[in-house]
């Protein structure tokens, strides 16, 4: 097939490799870019058999980078040298993905012209490992509740990308697995179209020959919503702490309402203040200007505000709730906006 790019990332390879290319080879695609992650000498006679085939292109890390570091490595070659393509497909090199159902995503991807097509599998079969079940259930989740994205398999690493978009992917952040969930995250952040187009689900050897670590990559993976609800219970206690003590400052030369009211502000200030920098430059990463998203912060922080307090009262007015049911609704209403509030700095005030 003309005009696409297959790049194949791989890590001590097995004979699966070499099957893979000749499956694509017989299909007719005609350019496949195989990415050499630091394999060890042990691993080598694959890479060294299909680097004969006229089609296959070799790009080599001396030493492992992370699967992310590797397609990026492939989408960088591609934009200094394959300037014409209507776009790449990425691929697993040990068998998990079928010629056809590559073809398939190809075929999509170019209906579309626009969106990346992803390779969506069915984990509800009994042949699916329960740590790739029980991980891309988890994902899933918190793909539609934190981050408003509906992708039933967030794992897939077939997907179709068209070229237009190789410069963007390029440049998004991270080296291992963590790379290929951050892909999604930004698609979701500037508005880049996606389709799944089901494909057939194989598990060789119970995916044995899978370089994820559960802990390691799961952490990465996660690492910015984890980080924003980090950030988000530093300030917490921030305000908390300034709270207590300039009340009691304050208590002592004011009186007790106005010393209460002078202390929440000001605690508020101080703890919106830390929580503003720690999503801008630890979580979003926004290198912006700072005076565009502190606005858009504090118009979040006090529509957030007023519609807690809305919507508290309304409850518990309508249900005439009171003492602890009053605090549950509050726990309740404030988890939802948080989640809220996640997405709409991720997309609105830190958006790049």
């Amino acid at each position: 097939m003309k005009n696409i790019s297959v790049i194949i990332p791989s890590l001590n390879p097995d004979e699966k490799l070499v099957r893979v290319v000749d499956s694509l080879i017989r299909h007719g695609f005609e350019d496949i870019i195989l990415v050499n992650d630091g394999s060890d000498s042990g691993h080598m006679e694959p890479f060294n058999r299909v680097r004969e085939y006229p089609q296959c292109t070799m790009l080599n890390h001396e030493v492992n980078k992370g699967k992310g570091r590797a397609l990026k490595t492939a989408f960088e070659y591609c934009l200094a040298n394959r300037p014409d393509i209507d776009g790449v497909v990425t691929v697993d090199g040990d068998g998990q993905h079928q010629a056809s159902d590559i073809m398939k995503c190809v075929n999509a991807m170019l209906e579309s012209k626009d969106k990346v097509i992803l390779g969506s599998r069915d984990f509800s079969g009994d042949n699916v490992p329960f740590k790739s079940r029980f991980g891309n259930n988890i994902t899933s989740f918190v793909f539609r509740t934190a981050c408003g994205i509906n992708i039933h398999d967030t794992q897939t690493g077939l997907r179709a990308i068209p070229a237009e978009y190789l410069k963007t992917f390029a440049g998004i952040s991270g080296e291992r697995f963590e790379y290929e969930t951050n892909m999604l995250l930004e698609m979701g952040r500037l508005g880049i179209g996606y389709s799944e187009v089901t494909i057939e689900t194989v598990y060789i050897e119970e995916n044995a020959s899978t370089h994820f670590h559960p802990f390691r990559d799961s952490f990465k993976i996660y690492g910015v919503i984890l980080k924003f609800m980090a950030s988000s219970l530093a300030s917490s206690g921030i305000d908390l702490g300034a709270f207590a003590i300039i009340r009691w400052l304050c208590v002592k030369v004011m009186e007790t309402k106005t010393a209460v009211f002078t202390a929440t502000v000001t605690a508020r200030i101080i703890s919106s203040l830390f929580n503003y920098t720690m999503n801008r430059k630890a979580v979003f990463k926004d290198d912006g200007n700072v005076g565009k998203s502190l606005v858009r912060y504090y118009i979040l922080c006090v529509v957030q505000m007023l519609v807690s307090y809305y919507l508290v009262w309304m409850v518990t007015d309508v249900l005439s709730l009171g003492g602890v049911l009053t605090v549950v609704s509050k726990a309740v209403i404030d988890t939802i906006l948080f989640l809220i509030s996640f997405q709409i700095q991720r997309r609105w005030v830190f958006r790049k």
